[in-house]
């Protein structure tokens, strides 16, 4: 299953890495690879979605409220290891609600659920490996810091699970996911907020 994804993200690299380069100034290197994190229990399958799926969490088609929290705009680039953006991979978030409830079956505690909240969405990279997301600021929920779950596809095959997390929070400190990773890794999953012209922004680029 893996083997294709492997080939095309290679051919990308190829074409693309280059032009990459000039243009952005950068190159990541193997080592700043993004890392993997748990998917958790409570990844919607489709069943589980609302009908709206894109990359406007905060906004239920048909619903006039949106939902509750801080809206904030998350974004970055999917780049492979040598720097190249990758296009046309699906990027999807999950995470739980202001509320902290999941919408998921498995989260069983009694907490109303924000049904203006989409709670899932997708974005799919452009030419220049960019994705974007209307989300709100993750929320605390007991035994978890504050996190936005992360996949990312190649025609189907995952080539990465992940987790975004906020700098500073208090509860990072007893966070057992977090903390397994190193300050460089720390730093790479850290949403480090910026104030945009639609509000708090972050920008996480994701090596694959």
């Amino acid at each position: 299953m893996q083997t294709p994804f492997f080939n095309r993200r290679s051919a990308i690299g190829r074409t693309l890495a280059a032009c990459a380069a000039v243009v952005t100034g950068t190159r990541a290197s193997a080592d700043s690879l993004t890392p993997p994190a748990t998917e958790g229990p409570f990844y919607p399958t489709p069943a589980m979605r609302m009908p709206d799926v894109d990359n406007d969490l905060v906004k239920v088609m048909g619903l006039v409220q949106e939902a509750g929290g801080e809206v904030i705009t998350l974004r970055g680039r999917v780049l492979d290891a040598d720097g190249g953006p990758l296009p046309g991979l699906r990027v999807e978030i999950w995470q739980c609600d202001v509320n902290g409830k999941y919408m998921h079956p498995g989260d069983r505690r009694d907490i109303a659920y924000d049904t203006g909240f989409q709670g899932f969405g997708h974005d799919i990279t452009g030419d220049d490996g960019a994705y974007s997301f209307r989300t709100i600021r993750p929320t605390e929920y007991p035994g978890r810091t504050p996190h936005i779950h992360v996949k990312v596809f190649d025609d189907g095959a995952e080539l990465l699970t992940t987790q975004f997390y906020l700098p500073d929070h208090p509860a990072n400190a007893r966070d057992r996911i977090y903390n397994q990773l190193s300050d460089a890794e720390k730093t790479q999953v850290t949403m480090f907020m910026t104030d945009g012209a639609d509000g708090p922004e972050t920008t996480v680029d994701i090596v694959v």
